[in-house]
């Protein structure tokens, strides 16, 4: 199958669009003028089921719809596309827009390490044991999904975006930090690059022989939505033959794959793509966030669940909505999260019971809702809700039980207020220190 994309300058020429009033067509072009918008023939013509439009969680998944953008924003969009202001205002409004919706959650830009007083610009070093590299020809992706919190990476201005080319500055500085075991290729989507450039990246890794190194992550939506890269794409064998390499040097090679609906499990391409990567001795995980109007239902995991530990994929994660973009339209609070968690994972069996969550990716770390438990204090029955960490920008703190006040619409950490009349959670004192100190140059590079 010939790749074609769409965005939102040709999305109309899709066939299927032009069943739908010109107002809605409108619609999408105003929300995209915002959220980054680009989808392909294989989601349009495999995924998406037409007539369930616009509920269809596949069509939500790709096409910006106005809901997904507060209504001030969705106002001065509008006035963008209609001409209202010069290009000049109309940039100054983007800029504006981008500002309200976060673009870096979990203080991301202060997780950039630094080699020999520089700093390394397209890496991040939240954890110990793993370092994110972006590399620069992979900033983009098959298809954008709505909800996404690297948004922007995909919009048109340069200082919210991570990139670089560095890989053998990546090389020199996992080298210096033995604590270092993984390292995360992501973007965007690292898959849309040729696999001659890939395995320039890779190369620099292998060679280097890095005694510690232990693990080469790829995070990709590749899987979902366009699998012939690993079919019948003209550099799909030779990409294949990266992987076996990678293998055959003795690292582990884990393929980081989102799944967020079944739907994108039951084609014939998906399992034969799944296959080939297997066949490398690449293992797959599985991961997605757990959103509204799209998966937050426990059958709806529970079926995904199955249908990837059916395909040989490893059940990974089930995140919250990150803080930024459309996340209004997407959240749940995390009562309602854990309980689909729970009823998900109480439905299916121990060999899917792999998956993690729900986490939340927050400044502190990945914060585990554990359940919602009572106690009694002073004779009195009181809700609570447990947390834990799975990772933490200090070690020390993962796995350590806290306690929240119950908040039944809460859907975030920072909604959160610490039980038993304590002023704040554990962390928060350490945490305020790395920031005084910046992550950047202390607590992230010097973990030991």
């Amino acid at each position: 199958m010939k790749y074609q994309a769409y965005n939102r300058h040709n999305f109309t020429e899709i066939p299927q669009m032009k069943n739908f009033s010109e107002l809605f067509r409108k619609e999408i072009l105003i929300s995209s003028k915002v959220l980054p918008f680009k989808t392909n023939n294989y989601v349009t013509d495999f995924l998406i089921d037409w007539s369930k439009v616009p509920e269809d969680p596949m069509f939500l998944l790709n096409f910006p719809q106005k809901d997904m953008l507060q209504p001030a924003h969705f106002s001065e969009a509008a006035g963008m596309v209609e001409g209202r202001y010069s290009e000049e205002q109309s940039a100054e409004i983007l800029k504006k827009i981008y500002s309200e919706l976060n673009p870096h959650p979990a203080a991301q830009q202060h997780n950039v390490p630094v080699l020999e007083g520089k700093k390394l610009n397209g890496m991040q070093h939240k954890y110990r044991e793993t370092v994110l590299f972006f590399p620069r020809q992979g900033q983009t992706c098959h298809a954008y999904c709505t909800f996404c919190f690297r948004w922007p990476q995909f919009t048109g201005i340069s200082h919210l975006k991570f990139r670089t080319d560095e890989a053998t500055l990546l090389a020199s500085y996992i080298r210096k930090n033995p604590s270092v075991t993984d390292v995360l290729f992501t973007g965007g989507d690292p898959m849309v690059m040729h696999a001659s450039i890939l395995r320039g990246y890779i190369e620099a890794l292998l060679e280097a022989n890095i005694p510690h190194l232990q693990t080469i992550r790829i995070g990709t939506k590749a899987l979902a939505y366009w699998p012939f890269r690993f079919l019948t794409d003209p550099d799909s064998n030779e990409l294949l033959h990266l992987f076996e390499r990678i293998i055959k040097h003795g690292i582990n090679l884990a393929i980081m794959a989102h799944f967020s609906h079944p739907t994108e499990l039951k084609t014939p391409q998906v399992a034969e793509a799944i296959r080939n990567i297997r066949s490398t001795g690449a293992q797959i995980r599985t991961q997605s966030p757990v959103l509204k109007h799209i998966n937050d239902d426990p059958k709806t995991w529970a079926e995904m669940w199955r249908l990837q530990v059916n395909h040989n994929c490893i059940p990974y994660y089930m995140f919250i909505a990150r803080d930024t973009g459309a996340q209004h339209y997407f959240s749940i609070p995390l009562v309602k999260a854990w309980e689909i968690f729970r009823k998900a994972y109480q439905s299916v069996s121990g060999v899917c019971r792999t998956v993690r969550g729900p986490s939340m990716s927050c400044i502190p770390g990945k914060v585990q809702v554990l359940g919602v438990s009572e106690v009694v204090t002073n004779g009195k029955k009181e809700k609570l809700i447990v947390m834990r960490m799975l990772q933490g920008r200090n070690p020390d703190w993962v796995a350590r039980p806290f306690f929240a006040e119950y908040h039944p619409d809460a859907i975030w950490i920072d909604q959160l207020k610490p039980a038993f009349g304590e002023k704040k959670f554990f962390f928060e004192d350490e945490l305020e220190q790395m920031f005084k100190e910046d992550l950047s140059e202390s607590s992230l590079v010097n973990f030991e």
